[in-house]
């Protein structure tokens, strides 16, 4: 996916020695993803979709899951999602999210409930790093590199970060068919990595708008950096609730 995947995972009840087999199932999960979904690959599944040499009953039986997934947020965001940037098909804003919310199943399926796993910077807590503790992701600053701009603390949540800092302007909105300006990076924290990630990109499209929206989102909240380097911050994301600390 043109990205680093990386796992963390604790072992707090001591039952496990060996983390490699269960690790290496969701590395070989991961893999799959990209050979379907990748746009990069001329032959992926996708790829092969979006030029019309094959349908979607020619699909492995996970494309239609995962474009059901992008209609539904295309939907909710008022189409600031889009699965056509640039004209293409193309549904990378969801599927991230989606690929390591699956391989952090795995991992718990396997009996390691305490992991963390990080998809290119959208991160999927689960558990905690040690009894007591929560785990801390550090959100990088879009406009001051080497800085973070927040810390995000809890225990089985999952952050995804959409910005400027690692790609550019990389973000269409999709209204106006230019990249997306107002922000220069907005971070969604919630429940589930694939609508996370998804809205995240979503958010960032909106601009200006993003902050009302995300408040209406049922279990999920927002930080944002603007292009301006101004910060806010949803309602329900503060440092009683979900563990936010701006730097």
């Amino acid at each position: 996916m043109g990205t680093v995947f990386s796992f963390d995972i604790r072992d707090s009840d001591g039952r496990h020695s060996d983390p490699g087999p269960y690790v290496a199932e969701a590395v070989a999960w991961l893999h799959h993803v990209d050979e379907v979904f990748s746009t990069y690959k001329p032959d992926s599944a996708v790829s092969r979709l979006s030029r019309g040499e094959i349908t979607l009953t020619g699909c492995p039986a996970e494309v239609a899951d995962v474009l059901r997934l992008c209609e539904s947020v295309v939907l909710v965001s008022h189409g600031y999602f889009t699965l056509h940037p640039r004209g293409r098909l193309d549904p990378s804003a969801l599927v991230k999210g989606w690929a390591v919310e699956r391989a952090s199943a795995i991992l718990r399926a396997a009996g390691a409930a305490d992991h963390c796993v990080n998809g290119g910077g959208d991160v999927r807590l689960s558990g905690s790093p040690a009894p007591g503790r929560s785990w801390r992701v550090g959100v990088a600053h879009p406009l001051r590199p080497g800085e973070l701009a927040a810390v995000v603390s809890g225990t089985d949540l999952a952050v995804a970060t959409s910005g400027t800092a690692e790609r550019g302007a990389h973000v269409v909105d999709p209204h106006t068919g230019r990249p997306a300006a107002g922000l220069a990076s907005v971070t969604v924290v919630g429940p589930d990595l694939t609508l996370a990630d998804a809205y995240a990109t979503s958010a960032f499209a909106m601009g200006a708008a993003a902050r009302d929206w995300v408040e209406g989102l049922h279990g999920y909240e927002a930080f944002a950096v603007t292009s301006s380097g101004a910060t806010w911050r949803t309602s329900g994301l503060h440092p009683r609730s979900r563990g936010l600390t701006t730097t």
